[in-house]
């Protein structure tokens, strides 16, 4: 048997008289530093569901679902832990003043069954009122109208939404007729919808008279 190195035999005697280079985890719970990156973690109060953390994951580790079905439409944003790099991408882009969706301290992230190792959270969905299709999320509507203030006025979609979660525009409106017209225009629609509307809602060119 070889004689142990003479390294290995003063880091023993180093051990006698200083701290252990292991933590007690999991006896005491480990304390990372307050710059620690850990898991991106959904605020539901602060998020918009505008989904520009999805478009920046360079992981795609964020996905959504549209349920538009039932009583509340929603909006299901879904944030994969196990696919997650944690780089702080989702962070930067949040449109949110970055608190939509942050990164935590939290670091123990093991999971028995894969399929567990997602988080969820849901937004309210504004559909289209002529072909229900998602428009966006009702938070994020009314956070682009409270930016740009008056001038979503020009925009019947937003201020309707604005007036509409004011209790101030009355749900039980129905168009009177079921092709378009003028009425539609001043309803919350997606693009498809508006353009139809305005193209067939527009009046006649008036034909110049011709001059002798």
């Amino acid at each position: 048997m070889k004689l142990p190195k003479v390294r290995e035999l003063l880091e023993a005697i180093k051990s006698l008289s200083h701290r252990p280079y292991t933590s007690k985890f999991p006896f005491k719970p480990h304390q990372p530093y307050p710059s620690f990156r850990g898991q991106p973690k959904y605020d539901p109060d602060r998020c918009l569901g505008c989904l520009a953390c999805e478009e920046i994951c360079p992981a795609e580790a964020i996905a959504h679902e549209d349920k538009t079905s039932g009583d509340i439409p929603k909006r299901v944003m879904i944030h994969y832990t196990d696919t997650c790099i944690f780089c702080g991408c989702c962070q930067d882009a949040c449109i949110a003043d970055h608190e939509g969706i942050k990164l935590s301290n939290d670091w123990e992230l093991a999971f028995f069954n894969r399929a567990e190792a997602f988080e969820t959270i849901e937004k309210e969905l504004q559909l289209c009122e002529i072909c229900g299709s998602a428009i966006a999320c009702k938070d994020h509507l009314k956070w682009i109208a409270e930016k740009i203030g008056e001038l979503s006025f020009s925009n019947p979609t937003l201020y309707q939404s604005r007036l509409k979660s004011l209790g101030v525009v009355d749900e039980g409106i129905i168009s009177a007729s079921k092709d378009y017209s003028r009425a539609d225009r001043i309803k919350i629609l997606c693009a498809r919808c508006r353009r139809e509307t305005s193209l067939t809602t527009a009046p006649a060119p008036v034909a110049e008279e011709k001059g002798t």
